[in-house]
């Protein structure tokens, strides 16, 4: 039998190529993470100069990568100049994602992508076709330049005006709140976060902005910029995400004003137009986002469950928002409707949803489930805190949203290992298994017999 001659064949099975861009991007995500932890641990980040703790570097540089907003240290305070552009950088690296940065840097400087890199970029920005990814790239960027850029120039002009801050200081506010708002961060240059500005319109509602386009997703940002006008061409990620996101927000503002409403320590010493702007701004905030104009530590312990579940349902896919994602659980909340009627076919906006997403729906559900839970029974045996504020502290890192019921600072450094692994778990591990599961494509030639246990 003659010898082949030539360049040898290139054999990769399809687990390994679904599997090699998620180990990328998880390991972009750590070593991104590594990187901010060094640089915040030098004596130039530290407003006094001393290298902070390894541990609250660690943690800050998680917070921030991982677009959370939780923090162990006062950021206006504890770091300087310096620092605080440190957290900014991670914010919009961690938002926009690490390849969809390496993909723009690839294309500035070569002028084209590898396979790797598209694979890996599209791992990321689920939904996006091999062949768009550099239309997709240059996309988002540019999306993101004008969203955080009109925010920047409104809040800059607020902060000059209305609170007479110099022109520089007030551009620096600027920048920082609106990239930090738009990648859905939370991290604020103020001490109290944004409760100096709780009544405040020409503050929280372009920050609340920000965090609602950029919860959307970048799919739907591309798709809605490409085709605003024409709803024939929305794809059911879409579709599924506006209404989502439209039913979550006015259902969470319902929820939080009427919970509130009598509050002393929250908003009942407000006037119903500051309670309607506060209960609307915080509805926003357990999207992901993780400002507060309110003292969280003060709400109810019933508020506290009900931002939980918002917080757990998360924003739109492939985007700068946390959480199981809107997408996800609508796709089980259509299952349990169709099963209710006891329909075969799953049917959504007028099209038959694909049998394959149903297990991928429940099965990020249960591993989310089982990372909030082991998160929280974890701070429980730590710490000496309550189940409800345990449970809303693992909730809020795992979605990645930042709020917190005061108990972050206080952690032993146990504590914070805790809340740094559900950060970089609800950032990356749901990104790598949702993707893992779209891309894989691996058909079996045979069935196994069927048979049916006892259910409920």
């Amino acid at each position: 039998m003659g010898r082949m001659h030539g360049k040898p064949r290139l054999r990769i099975s399809g687990a390994s190529v679904v599997a090699r861009p998620a180990r990328i991007v998880a390991g972009g995500f750590a070593g991104t993470i590594l990187l901010g932890t060094l640089l915040l641990a030098l004596p130039w980040a530290s407003a006094d100069g001393q290298p902070i703790a390894l541990i609250d570097a660690l943690f800050t540089a998680t917070s921030a990568v991982c677009v959370t907003g939780l923090v162990v240290l006062d950021t206006p305070n504890d770091f300087s100049g310096f620092g605080q552009s440190v957290i900014l950088a991670l914010i919009q690296i961690g938002g926009m994602g690490i390849m969809l940065i390496a993909s723009l840097v690839s294309l500035s400087i070569l002028g084209k992508l590898s396979l790797r890199t598209r694979m890996t970029t599209q791992t990321e920005a689920r939904g996006v076709q091999g062949n768009d990814v550099r239309g997709t790239v240059w996309g988002i960027v540019k999306t993101t330049a004008l969203i955080e850029g009109a925010v920047a120039v409104l809040l800059s002009a607020r902060y000059f005006i209305g609170y007479e801050y110099s022109l520089l200081r007030s551009v620096q506010l600027g920048i920082f709140h609106a990239v930090s708002a738009f990648n859905n961060a939370g991290f604020a240059l103020f001490p109290d976060s944004l409760m100096g500005f709780a009544s405040d319109p020409w503050i929280c509602l372009p920050i609340a902005a920000a965090i609602i386009l950029g919860g959307l997703g970048f799919p739907v940002l591309l798709q809605l910029r490409k085709y605003a006008r024409n709803r024939l061409k929305w794809s059911m990620n879409t579709k599924l995400v506006l209404v989502g996101t439209t039913v979550l927000l006015a259902g969470g503002m319902f929820f939080i004003t009427v919970m509130e409403w009598s509050n002393p320590n929250t908003l009942g010493p407000m006037p119903i137009s500051e309670k309607l702007l506060v209960g609307f701004f915080h509805s926003v905030q357990v999207r992901t986002a993780g400002f507060n104009s309110l003292d969280i530590s003060q709400m109810h312990p019933a508020t506290w469950l009900g931002m939980d579940v918002m917080m757990f349902i998360g924003g739109g896919p492939a985007g700068t928002a946390g959480g199981i994602k809107i997408t996800t659980f609508a796709v089980l909340f259509f299952v349990l409707i169709t099963e209710l009627r006891g329909e075969g076919a799953v049917n959504i906006f007028g099209k038959r949803l694909s049998r394959a997403v149903h297990r991928q729906a429940i099965s990020v559900v249960l591993l989310a489930v089982a990372a909030v839970f082991a998160g929280t029974m974890a701070l429980l045996l730590i710490t000496d805190y309550s189940l409800d504020e345990c449970l809303f502290e693992a909730t809020s890192a795992f979605a990645t949203v930042g709020l917190s019921t005061g108990m972050t600072p206080d952690l032993p450094t146990s504590g914070q290992v805790v809340l740094i692994a559900l950060m970089y778990l609800g950032r990356v591990g749901v990104l790598s298994l949702g993707s893992a599961l779209a891309l894989r494509d691996k058909k079996l030639v045979y069935e196994l017999p069927k048979e049916r246990p006892a259910i409920g």
